[in-house]
């Protein structure tokens, strides 16, 4: 049989799972929801393949299918059996090392070291939605474009917040789909970025450390902890000149950024209880052990611009994908103190940028150490505009 009839083969199987429930991998030690289910995959005749001959597919299929729509064929053979699961975990590498988006973990892994992850975000007014995409522009890649994740815009009394989920019109916070969510105090000089993890494991004697403890926002079930501080300088008198801006990623260590650095990256789901538990909430960026802060947290800040004497404005170097001055146009990268042993090319290194290319369209471009969840709830706080923080060109 040739690989194209067997990803045919696979893309009707995977339809209909899709239809009893999600096509994501399941957690390891989970059922699925209908025994018949079971059944039907354990008599599949892709089972019982020799480990060589199944190993050699996957690969000639990922291999072969590096951008989207056709990663989807990826997603169909984790989705056959626990046997095509595991050896597409084996086979499939993290955004780190192979700059690729194929599972929704991946959007909580930390992209690549060298080139960027390219995304846009094109933004609804009147609904107050926001849509970040995989691919270059809306021009370049149309209908195909693959939605990562989306956000929705929710005025309080107190600030604005910004609800961001999976699907791109599912923002219920009892929803699986839901993965955490940007607030912003009544100034808009504070951001604060919330991810939906499962209950750390502790004894019941010890208490949650400040920054983790649940938003008052959030009730006690949905278990959201800060992993984020974004900081904008004030500006009361709205003086003129760019404008700055600070995150403190709490979960991510500066180490992590230093020679020879790592971080911990989530390639599982947790084993959980319930049944409402088990699903891509699982996945999160912090450590397994249930610690979302770290002594010495990876701080990023704007890159300054320079000012254009010919066209009399702040410019930076966005290599082609900004082409719209706008106030929320931004670069950033690590601040390194003067005991941090930081190499001077990562002290230069554009960790994120974002900026803007038309009316409600914006370009987000990430790297290691953060993920595209980070990245996106950072380029969000931008749109949360007040008069106290902006600064004209």
């Amino acid at each position: 049989m040739s690989f194209k009839n067997i990803v045919r083969e696979l893309r009707g199987r995977n339809k209909a799972i899709g239809r009893r429930g999600r096509s994501h991998i399941a957690p390891e030690g989970s059922t699925l929801s209908s025994p018949s289910m079971d059944d039907c995959l354990d008599q599949s005749i892709w089972v019982d393949l020799p480990p060589e001959l199944l190993l050699d597919i996957i690969y000639r299929i990922e291999s072969g299918q590096t951008s989207w729509p056709g990663r989807r064929d990826v997603v169909a053979c984790a989705s056959v059996c626990k046997a095509w699961r595991e050896m597409t975990k084996e086979v499939v590498k993290v955004p780190e090392i192979s700059g690729l988006l194929t599972f929704p973990v991946s959007l909580k892994q930390p992209g690549p070291r060298d080139d960027p992850i390219q995304c846009f975000i094109k933004r609804e007014r009147a609904t107050g939605i926001y849509r970040l995409y995989l691919g270059l522009s809306p021009a370049l890649t149309g209908d195909k474009s693959k939605l990562l994740l989306s956000a929705k815009r929710v005025r309080r009394a107190t600030g604005v917040e910004f609800i961001i989920s999976f699907s791109g019109n599912d923002f219920s916070r009892s929803s699986s789909n839901y993965i955490g969510k940007l607030r912003s105090n009544f100034l808009g000089t504070k951001s604060t970025v919330y991810e939906n993890q499962p209950h750390p494991v502790r004894s019941s004697n010890k208490k949650l450390s400040q920054t983790m403890r649940v938003s008052p926002w959030v009730t006690s079930s949905t278990h959201s902890y800060s992993m984020a501080s974004i900081l904008y300088e004030l500006n009361v008198l709205r003086t003129r000149g760019p404008r700055r801006m600070q995150c403190i990623m709490n979960s991510i260590p500066v180490s992590s950024i230093q020679e020879g650095g790592q971080i911990h990256t989530p390639t599982e789901l947790p084993n959980l209880g319930s049944k409402k538990e088990r699903g891509m909430m699982g996945f999160f960026s912090g450590n397994l052990g249930g610690e979302s802060s770290v002594k010495e947290p990876l701080v990023l800040k704007n890159k300054l611009p320079r000012w254009h004497e010919q066209l009399q404005c702040w410019c930076l170097n966005f290599k082609g994908r900004v082409t719209v001055a706008s106030v929320k146009n931004f670069q950033l990268m690590a601040e390194a103190g003067k005991d941090m042993n930081i190499q001077e090319e990562e002290q230069e290194r554009v960790i994120l940028q974002f900026g803007k290319i038309g009316k409600d369209t914006f370009t987000m471009d990430y790297r290691y150490p953060i993920s595209a969840f980070q990245a996106f709830a950072i380029c969000l706080s931008s749109f949360d505009t007040k008069p106290c923080r902006l600064r004209m060109n």
